[in-house]
């Protein structure tokens, strides 16, 4: 797609394979936050085919090697937004691979649960 910053990413692209490609977040919310993006536009993961979907998959494994190699972090979160509802912004489906660190926040339980204040504590 034209205007797509996804489809014409500008910026490096850290890893490769036959359908997606990995690159760091312009808007990182830690150290070495990543996304995997599938070469094909699509608005989002949902739309992907079961081969585009083991394709990123497997990108996401390669992702979480090389932060551990070069960022040493303490843990990850690991998804994606669909939809406006769930804060998407970039109509190209992605997935987000955050690297955590010990002490990043004051109190990490609960993790995603915590897109909606109040819900991380159960």
């Amino acid at each position: 797609m034209k205007d797509c910053p996804f489809c014409h990413p500008e910026r490096e692209i850290l890893l490769s394979s036959e359908r997606s490609i990995c690159f760091y977040d312009k808007f990182p919310v830690s150290n070495g936050h990543l996304l995997a993006v599938p070469k094909r536009h699509a608005s989002g993961y949902f739309e992907l085919s079961e081969v585009e979907k083991n394709d990123i998959w497997q990108l996401v494994e390669q992702a979480k090697i090389l932060l551990e190699e070069n960022f040493k972090p303490d843990g990850f979160n690991i998804g994606f937004n669909s939809g406006t509802a769930a804060g998407q912004t970039v109509f190209h489906g992605h997935i987000h691979i955050i690297p955590r660190y010990s002490g990043d926040v004051e109190d990490p339980t609960g993790g995603v649960r915590n897109v909606i204040p109040g819900k991380g504590k159960y």
